[in-house]
């Protein structure tokens, strides 16, 4: 029989009933808690799925929890992750894993300290399509990487999110939201960056609400909302970022990769799948049909009833099968708190004018093949 460790979840907003349906779908991880400083969202998703709901004193202190899994606003990730390790639970943290890299490197420090591993999303880059990527470029089917370029282009988050506050404020904006999928893929498929520049903008001061309840209520905007990055890679690509909130309509791809032999055509990294295009020296671009990678097959719907694959909390289960055989972590906090880094050279870059140099370093995770892939569900 599987070895099982009970995960806590702290936090029990949207994203938390995505978790509590999906994580039954794999091995070595289940549910045993859910906690929230408001008790009565506790309460709520408890009952939904029928989990024990905890005060977040109660869970940390719960024998049966081994994991806590932070589902908390990134504003306090740093302190319930923090405060998870002091209790001497391992902790997957949702993105960012912190604001800070100093941050970062606290977590990091603590976690060594009490033997403890720390892990955060995203883990789209586990998906069967970039998963497939990463094999196209390590086989070398484009020759050696060079440079790409990665856009996350859109209006903003008035527009939809039912309190958009805190995405403009200082802790927001589309880096530090929209960047980790992105960034974390490139760490994936290109490796660690070792400098960056940047410029960033606040095009406007203040936001109209378009959604409801709050439609036609006005936003200060106190943070960035457009960023242009150049990443400079450790084995020498360049790659261009763009962020921003502040475009309206565009024709970009999220993400396109160039080597020297070719181009790939990469889906959205905030997703788990998507259709993949190459081109070679022949400069055609054309389907790459998807191989036998369970992290491809769609198992869950939108609002519209298009099915689409989402596995999120397979960064989870994997970290679980890590710690139980004491092997590296593919969300671990080494490639996490390298993102953070270069998500806040970023920032400083733009303020400054001048190129940042990293001073973290990461390897880049173990692919995660098919027939690993099907390891971690319970049933394939």
């Amino acid at each position: 029989m599987d070895k099982v460790l009970g995960v806590g979840i702290i936090g029990c907003g949207n994203i938390s009933a995505t978790y509590l349906e999906l994580i039954p779908m794999f091995r070595n991880i289940a549910v045993v808690a859910v906690a929230d400083i408001n008790a009565e969202a506790a309460k709520a998703r408890g009952a939904a799925f029928n989990v024990p709901a905890q005060s977040v004193k109660e869970l940390l202190a719960n024998a049966a929890v081994s994991i806590v899994l932070n589902l908390t606003v990134p504003a306090v990730h740093y302190k319930v992750t923090k405060q998870a390790l002091l209790a001497g639970k391992h902790v997957y943290s949702e993105k960012p894993l912190t604001l800070t890299m100093a941050e970062a490197k606290d977590l990091q420090a603590i976690a060594k300290r009490k033997k403890l591993q720390v892990a955060a999303a995203p883990d789209t880059f586990l998906g069967g399509s970039h998963q497939m990527i990463r094999k196209l470029i390590d086989d070398g089917a484009i020759g050696k990487v060079a440079s790409g370029t990665a856009h996350i282009l859109s209006q903003g988050m008035e527009h939809w999110h039912p309190n958009p506050d805190f995405f403009f404020k200082p802790g927001g904006g589309p880096i530090l939201d929209m960047g980790p999928y992105y960034i974390a893929n490139l760490v994936n498929l290109v490796g660690p960056v070792k400098r960056v520049a940047a410029l960033a903008s606040t095009p406007r001061k203040t936001r109209m609400i378009s959604s409801e309840p709050r439609k036609g209520q006005t936003i200060k905007v106190t943070t960035p909302t457009t960023y242009h990055a150049l990443l400079h890679f450790a084995n020498g690509a360049a790659i261009t970022l763009s962020a921003s909130w502040d475009v309206y309509a565009h024709r970009h791809q999220p993400l396109e990769i160039y080597g020297t032999e070719g181009a790939i055509f990469v889906p959205d990294p905030n997703f788990f799948g998507g259709e993949v295009l190459m081109a070679g020296t022949d400069a055609v671009a054309k389907s790459v049909a998807l191989w036998d990678h369970p992290f491809t097959l769609p198992n869950w719907k939108d609002h519209g009833g298009t099915a689409w694959p989402n596995y999120r909390a397979a960064g989870l289960a994997d970290m679980a099968v890590g710690i139980l055989k004491k092997r590296d972590i593919r969300c671990g906090i080494s490639r996490m708190a390298h993102v953070v880094e270069i998500m806040s050279a970023i920032a400083v870059s733009a303020k400054s004018g001048r190129f940042v140099d990293l001073k973290s370093t990461c390897t880049r995770p173990k692919a995660l093949a098919p027939e690993e892939a099907r390891s971690l569900l319970k049933t394939a």
